[in-house]
């Protein structure tokens, strides 16, 4: 079984009880973690754009853990020259690992990092749970055609609006995804982000065939599903 534990913002971890899967390491500076950077433990490291809210605890994580670092280029070229556990990918890839297959996929988002672009990943693992994890990102009707390629479980998806899709985009998102599970993230860390997930999750199973799955920070999930 696989575990979602989040930590606020758009800091989580999907762990498979074999490897830990931390994604957009935010947790210095992230009023709604409960743990340091020095206090977490994972194998991989997944990194959607080099945002500081994405991105600012990925060096001093990658020194204490050497975790595998999965990001574009330019990205992994932030690192110190001798980090060398490291895999490189770009959009419409995919790569094996332990814990099943990866494939990035766009975000329409700025990057951080001069000459990068914003991805999300879909995540499938060995189990057969498909995850897929939007990153920071708008609505885009290509969201239809990463919904066709596989049956997604859970899609994790911003919410707060401003810098990524508000409310009523990610329960667009969602119904174009065609997701059973959804798990809203990147919302109230500040102010210019704060919505009621209460209100997303009414209006995305009003419109969608998906059941929202709402996760407090510091709290986790078991990542059970049943077709539909």
């Amino acid at each position: 079984m696989i575990t979602f534990n989040y930590y606020g913002h758009a800091c989580f971890m999907l762990d498979t009880g074999h490897e830990k899967l931390l994604f957009d390491p935010f947790l210095s500076f992230n009023k709604q973690a409960k743990l340091k950077p020095s206090d977490v433990i994972c194998d991989y490291m997944f990194v959607s754009h080099a945002h500081e809210d994405h991105f600012s605890d990925a060096l001093k994580i990658a020194e204490i853990n050497h975790p595998m670092l999965v990001a574009i280029p330019e990205i992994i070229n932030l690192f110190p020259a001798g980090y060398d556990n490291v895999h490189g990918m770009n959009l419409g890839g995919s790569a094996h690992f332990s814990f099943g297959t990866v494939t990035m996929v766009p975000a329409l988002h700025s990057a951080g990092v001069a000459g990068g672009v914003a991805c999300g990943f879909v995540i499938h693992f060995n189990d057969d749970t498909v995850v897929y994890y939007s990153g920071d990102t708008a609505l885009f009707s290509d969201m239809k055609l990463i919904g066709e390629k596989q049956k997604i479980h859970y899609s994790i998806l911003p919410i707060g609006d401003n810098f990524t899709m508000g409310i009523e985009d990610a329960a667009k998102a969602a119904q174009m995804l065609k997701t059973s599970y959804v798990i809203p993230i990147h919302y109230n860390t500040w102010p210019v982000i704060e919505q009621e997930p209460s209100n997303f999750k009414a209006y995305a199973e009003s419109i969608a065939r998906c059941f929202v799955k709402i996760v407090e920070p510091g709290h986790s999930l078991d990542l059970e599903y049943m077709h539909k």
